[in-house]
């Protein structure tokens, strides 16, 4: 069941949520909340997420939204001569670390919107790095089926696998790396992390093992207030983070399936269902083609992209009988954490950061307890490609917070985990409230799809509708029935504003824990 209250934290781990609540206790507000959670994500699930990775955030601070930006870019040796040696973007290990902006992130947001004396945010997490807590079994596993692939890389075993392996269920876990790391960003508001110590022992481990970014990298890292996208769909507007991110790639199949009517194919039938997978696949068919640092958007932008005769166009490629390949269109020339938290003033956060996949590039400097992440990995070696690799340049990105308004009132702060699940995933909620109108839990529980990144098919959770998987088979998709533990449909994090406070909720695909009062 959801969580009613009047100050809400949800996020996908209890102790977590807990941190955020201590905040609210103390007087403190939304952001406040979601700092301290964020900061403590990093210790308590450092599989999902971690100090050295990348951070966006859509925040109502009573009056208006305000969207952050705060990933980094590539190191400036990045050129395309550089890459010369690869035929695609490395997956793991230094040449996929682009510089982090998690950090950047937390003193942005404590700066112009907290209460909290910042260094008091991190008093949870510091607790947690030095006097340890309890693994729980969902992070056991995410953890120990990363180890194997990562013990290889600079630092990993000595900070995250000392034994070879996971720490087990139940097993106290302690970082002492981590915990002097968060003390030196609590100490200087982060600036440690970008130019003092901790950004030497970055480039020093980099000039050590292979990798490329040094301390000008660090030095020159800003993240940026951005105004926040929308579009309206049945009554209601979703707002995401812009490009280099996909969230605009959820904006478009919203504006696609705003020309179908679902209503008349029924909730959860093969067709409904069939309507949003193909116009997530034309969505991501543009995402490959276009999306990419604004900067080097030069042949298309993302108003282009959201146009509405545009999107009019192609929905009307969309076959209500048969799946179809996805190609992209032409537009008319002119490893994650998700968590959210509002107050009784009305404020309300939504927030999210990640190391990308699990510990990221599997680099960790040495005795500070920072997984670098693979946000590199985003970029691509085509020549000529508006993603395309280069220095100073912000690659493509998957992480995603997402923002219901309604009338011009904030509705609903949520997100999900996922990697291009994260989009999918917005459009399938979106659909599930504004179409349903079901509540943030029953949204969040009901089955997910996912149109599979190699374009192979389409994968569905355990649950789902029998007659929905053979009606989609009988349209041509490829349909994979996933496993019930299966983390490859995201967990998400909801809060929904009412009349007297929230209702929030949290996924049960992982250990999603609202808290309130």
């Amino acid at each position: 069941m959801p969580l009613l209250a009047r100050n809400v934290v949800s996020t996908s781990q209890p102790l977590a949520s807990a941190a955020g609540a201590l905040m609210l206790a103390r007087g403190g507000n939304a952001v406040d909340a979601a700092l301290a959670t964020a900061i403590t994500l990093t210790v308590v699930e450092p599989c999902m997420n971690g100090i050295g990775g990348d951070a966006f955030a859509i925040l109502w601070d009573g009056q208006r939204l305000h969207g952050l930006n705060a990933s980094g870019r590539a190191p400036r040796r990045w050129t395309r001569d550089y890459f010369a040696r690869y035929d695609a973007m490395p997956y793991r290990g230094w040449d996929s670390v682009t510089v982090p902006g998690t950090v950047s992130a937390w003193r942005m947001l404590s700066d112009r919107f907290g209460t909290v004396p910042f260094a008091e945010l991190f008093e949870p997490a510091l607790r947690y790095a030095r006097e340890g807590y309890l693994v729980s079994p969902t992070v056991r596993r995410q953890w120990q089926a990363q180890v194997a692939e990562l013990l290889p890389q600079p630092g990993f075993r000595e900070a995250f696998a000392p034994r070879g392996e996971a720490p087990g269920t139940g097993e106290p876990w302690i970082c002492p790396g981590q915990a002097e790391t968060l003390q030196k960003i609590a100490a200087s508001k982060g600036e440690d992390f970008y130019r003092g110590s901790l950004a030497r022992a970055i480039a020093d481990h980099a000039r050590n093992t292979g990798g490329a970014i040094d301390e000008q990298d660090l030095a020159e890292h800003a993240s940026d207030w951005v105004e926040p996208m929308a579009i309206g769909y049945r009554g209601i507007e979703l707002h995401e983070i812009g490009p280099s991110g996909q969230g605009i790639g959820a904006l478009m199949a919203l504006g696609m399936l705003s020309n179908l009517d679902l209503a008349a194919a029924g909730a959860d039938s093969a067709l409904w269902h069939h309507l949003q997978i193909e116009a997530m696949k034309l969505a991501f068919a543009d995402l490959a083609a276009y999306v990419a640092d604004p900067q080097a958007m030069r042949e298309v932008s993302a108003q282009q992209l959201l146009d509405a005769k545009y999107l009019a166009q192609r929905a009307r490629l969309i076959d209500p009988d048969r799946a179809a390949p996805a190609r992209a269109g032409a537009p008319a020339s002119g490893g994650t954490v998700y968590l959210t938290a509002a107050d009784q003033k009305g404020m309300m956060v939504s927030f999210i950061q990640s190391n990308f996949k699990g510990f990221g590039s599997g680099v960790v400097v040495p005795h500070t307890g920072i997984a670098l992440h693979n946000r590199g990995w985003g970029f691509t070696l085509q020549a000529g490609h508006p993603n395309e690799v280069a220095p100073r340049k912000r690659p493509f990105h998957t992480i995603i917070p997402g923002f219901f308004m309604q009338d011009g009132q904030p509705l609903m702060s949520f997100g999900l985990m996922g990697g291009s699940m994260q989009a999918q995933g917005h459009v399938q909620i979106a659909v599930r409230v504004a179409d349903q109108g079901l509540n943030p839990q029953a949204a969040s529980d009901a089955p997910r799809w996912r149109v599979l990144d190699d374009n192979s098919g389409v994968a569905v959770e355990w649950n789902f509708p029998a007659e929905a998987i053979e009606g989609l088979r009988a349209r041509g998709h490829p349909v994979k029935v996933a496993p019930r533990l299966d983390t490859e449909f995201g967990c998400a994090q909801l809060a929904l504003k009412t009349q007297h406070g929230y209702v929030a909720a949290s996924d049960h695909r992982k250990d999603g824990y609202p808290v309130g009062f």
